[in-house]
């Protein structure tokens, strides 16, 4: 089992503090020294001008915005830091400002939030949550996007970014019905760029592959992955979820769908091997939960699992997780595995974000994992609980899955 060190957010003390209140002294220096003989606003205009936002000096950061408002907060999933992390407002003028420290290669989604109190002749309080207007780098999710925050040393990894002299496989959509499920589902195919019929290729089954390849550039990634060699060749099956909440936590239809419709379907319309060996079903957040839960009810038809930011929600003593209703399917499920852990495949990719409150459970997931036999790779990034830190995440787990040597078939 490999594992990735992790560093959590949090408030500075000692000398992390006196270094925080450096730089907080340094930014209103830096405000005086262009303020001179101008108007405030044109001193702040030119500062804003004079970087991009937020700024990243090694591990401080410094978020702010111009904004005529009684509060201002910084919005974001960073276990370690508040959730309503307040600025500080420059005095006579409408710049607020915070700094926090953040970790080399960290990346941290946000959004500011402002509150404008009421007088006696208006209604009640008003806030408006909106994203970082200095800041061009956003990120999209199924619930809108917004900002983002690189710290030193983060990259888009160059794999997840178009490459025109990669080939582009081919994305063909499909309707599966499904008896289990009592419906036609919607299946998107990747076929790689040299598909042929003469070859036998390894599939992937993907939760939620709508959003995987929305917000998540999956098809990008494959492409240059396998172009790169560091990837084999591979047929993936995108799935798109009718109600995701009740279907993903332990739903036996959908188990059923999957592990033997679907994948009964796909080998007898394509060329694909033989065997759970071939075989890897992928998830994340409560995909995760539905990529174990059925290998649970089909343990001989995947061989490997890659799951990330896994709900592994559970309780050691009583019935309270701390989490909406919503939870509690996952809940019962999860602490019946825990109590009987079984090998459900050979191979498990796992990885998690240090800023999301699922890291322990995911961490604690690794050891019931291992003793129920099955190997494990486990990874950890400076991120949360989103589709830019799984799609990250992907070149190591689907090259450990699938690596680039692995042998072809011909007939």
């Amino acid at each position: 089992m490999t594992s990735s060190p992790g560093v959590a957010l949090g408030p500075t003390t000692g000398a992390k503090a006196t270094q925080r209140k450096l730089a907080v002294n340094r930014l209103r220096d830096r405000l005086r020294r262009l303020s001179s003989e101008e108007s405030p606003d044109a001193t702040i205009d030119r500062f804003f001008a004079r970087q991009p936002f937020p700024v990243v000096e090694g591990v401080r950061c410094t978020f702010a915005v111009r904004c005529q408002a009684d509060a201002v907060y910084v919005r974001h999933r960073v276990v370690g830091l508040p959730g309503d992390l307040p600025l500080r407002r420059l005095p006579g003028t409408d710049f607020w400002y915070v700094v926090v420290e953040i970790p080399p290669d960290s990346r941290v989604e946000y959004q500011f939030e402002a509150l404008r109190r009421s007088d006696a002749f208006s209604g009640g309080d008003t806030w408006e949550r909106f994203n970082d207007p200095a800041n061009p780098r956003t990120a999209d999710g199924p619930f809108g996007n917004s900002s983002v925050c690189y710290g030193q040393g983060y990259e888009t990894p160059d794999w997840a970014i178009f490459d025109p002299d990669a080939r582009q496989g081919q994305l063909v959509e499909l309707t599966v019905p499904s008896r289990a499920q009592r419906r036609d589902n919607r299946v998107t195919v990747y076929l790689p760029a040299r598909f042929r019929r003469t070859t036998r290729y390894p599939l992937l089954v993907v939760h939620d592959g709508g959003d995987f390849l929305a917000y998540a550039s999956m098809k990008t990634v494959l492409d240059n992955l396998i172009h790169r060699l560091d990837m084999a060749e591979t047929v993936v099956a995108f799935t798109y979820p009718g109600d995701r909440l009740r279907e993903y936590p332990n739903s036996s239809a959908h188990a059923r769908w999957i592990a033997t419709e679907l994948v009964d379907h796909l080998s007898a319309q394509l060329p694909l091997a033989d065997g759970p060996g071939s075989r890897c079903l992928m998830g994340s957040s409560f995909g995760a939960v539905a990529s174990l839960s059925t290998a649970v009810r089909y343990p001989d038809v995947f061989g490997s699992l890659l799951l990330q930011s896994g709900s592994f929600v559970f309780t050691d003593i009583g019935a309270d997780h701390g989490e909406d209703s919503a939870f509690d399917p996952v809940v019962r499920f999860v602490n019946r595995y825990r109590a009987r852990p079984v090998r459900v495949a050979d191979r498990l990719f796992i990885s998690c974000g240090v800023y999301e409150d699922l890291i322990v459970q995911n961490r604690s997931m690794l050891q019931v994992f291992a003793d129920a036999g099955m190997e494990v790779s486990y990874v950890e990034s400076r991120d949360g609980h989103n589709w830019v830190s799984w799609r990250d995440r992907l070149r190591e787990g689907l090259s450990w899955i699938f690596p680039g040597e692995q042998m072809f078939v011909y007939e």
